[in-house]
Parts: structure tokens; sequence; C-alpha cells
């Protein structure tokens, strides 16, 4: 959940992790009950990514960059494809038809997002914003992975203040809905 460094170091790792966890449930028969744990182990992941980025990288999107704005809008509204995506898959089982169908449009828009993170919008952002503040980004990102929701809320803001105030609450109630059912501990 958290491994150091700056925010670019701290988000790559984050993508690293969630295109393991991928590739462990393409490496599965369908209809493996194991699939299943997998993704939901990559929606937590995801989950409490989307909502750091959300809170910290997005502002900081907004400030360095020139057309801030649109960047920061079009990766919100990514997010927010992904969280409907995500809110489907929690509602099917992995001998579920639809399982296959879910989880292949989630890696489809989980994987296109990381592209251009990381080939466009993490090096403009590195060459706007100086080393001290990416590290406080980096800083920021963990601590709020911490709090953060493990299951979609597509419905919930996805933007400062709001996003901020209501996060850490609904994170507490994912963590202990997680903690009563096992879910994620697999």
């Amino acid at each position: 959940m958290g491994h150091g460094g700056d925010v670019i170091a701290e988000l790559t790792t984050d993508h690293r992790e969630v295109e393991e966890l991928f590739g462990r449930i393409e490496a599965l028969a369908p209809g493996d009950r194991q699939r299943e744990v997998y993704a939901e182990q990559a929606v937590i992941e995801l989950v409490r990514h989307s909502v750091a980025e959300e809170e910290y990288l997005y502002p900081a999107v907004r400030e360095f960059l020139s057309d801030g704005d649109s960047v920061a809008d079009k990766e919100i509204e990514d997010h927010a494809e992904a969280e409907r995506t995500m809110k489907e898959l929690e509602a099917v089982d992995a001998d579920d038809p639809r399982f296959d169908r879910l989880v292949g449009e989630l890696m489809t828009e989980i994987r296109a997002h990381v592209r251009d993170e990381e080939d466009t919008l993490f090096p403009r952002l590195r060459n706007m914003a100086s080393g001290d503040v990416l590290m406080k980004l980096g800083d920021k990102v963990r601590r709020a992975k911490k709090t953060a929701p493990t299951r979609p809320h597509p419905s919930a803001p996805d933007t400062p203040p709001a996003n901020k105030l209501l996060a850490p609450g609904a994170g507490m109630v994912d963590r202990l809905r997680d903690t009563l059912t096992g879910r994620g501990k697999d």
C-alpha cells in the first residue's frame, strides 16, 4: 500500500502491483474461484489508488500543467468509468458469464489509463514540479491510501474538497465490511 519515494514512483509501483494481479487472473481458467479473489484484490488496490490520485495528484496536475484542468478532468472521467465497471464486477461470481466480460473491460480500461499516465502525464508533471513537491505528494498519497475506501463508490464526489472529507469515512466502513467478510484476505 505504501512504497516510498515521490508520487510518480509510488503510483507506478501501484500500477505494477495491479498488473501482476491482472496477470494472475489471466493465467487461470475461466470460472476458477481464485480469479474472483484476485479481482477483489485488484479492486481494493485500484480504489485506494484512484482516491489518492483524485485527492492529491490531479490537483497538482491542475496547478502545474498549463492544460491541467482538461488533463485532470479526463483522468477523473477514466476513473469514473473504471469505477462503474468495478461496481458491476463486485456483484458477480467468477463462474458467472459476465465475470470474464467485466474483468476484461476493467483490464482494458486500467491498462489504457496506466499507459496514458506513465507515457504522458507523469513525465510532464516531473518536468514542471520540483522534486520536493513530488516527494511531498508521495507522502500525501501514501497517507490517503491508508484511509481510502476499498470498494467502488461511483456516486461519491471525486474532486476536492468533498472527496477529502468523505473518503476517510467511507474507507472506515469499507475496511470494517472487509474485516467482517474476509474480503481481500485470501
